[in-house]
């Protein structure tokens, strides 16, 4: 399964670029539609011109930020918006591994909590 980033349809102009870069997310992406979403990306990975590693050039349209929104495409495939070199600031060095020990803490730090993920009610 492939990751992609993504824009809601309503935040690209008519030359296909976009309105604005902080309200991408990651989507997986099953029958040309959205299948699963994250929040909207970290601007200090994506769109940093300190850090290139992450950086954002184009995204996927889906029409609205929902599971199960449909995706843009053409005979030739997806349809793309590009981020410009405007929308790229200095935010600095980037800990990549630093941040993603954090994710995956917070992440296992939900699973462990008594969110909707570990319900104790007996069925």
């Amino acid at each position: 399964m492939q990751i992609r980033h993504c824009v809601e349809e309503n935040n690209v102009d008519d030359n296909l670029i976009i309105k604005n870069p902080k309200e991408i997310r990651h989507v997986t992406v099953q029958g040309g539609k959205i299948k699963q979403m994250s929040g909207f990306i970290d601007p200090i990975s994506h769109l940093n011109l300190d850090y290139s590693l992450h950086r954002i050039t184009k995204c996927i349209i889906a029409k609205k930020f929902e599971t199960g929104s449909e995706l843009l495409f053409t005979d030739s495939g997806f349809v793309f918006a590009m981020v410009t070199k405007s929308h790229f600031e200095h935010y600095g060095n980037l800990d990549y591994t630093k941040n993603l020990i954090n994710m995956i803490d917070k992440v296992n730090e939900l699973r462990n909590s008594k969110s909707i993920y570990t319900s104790k009610e007996k069925m």
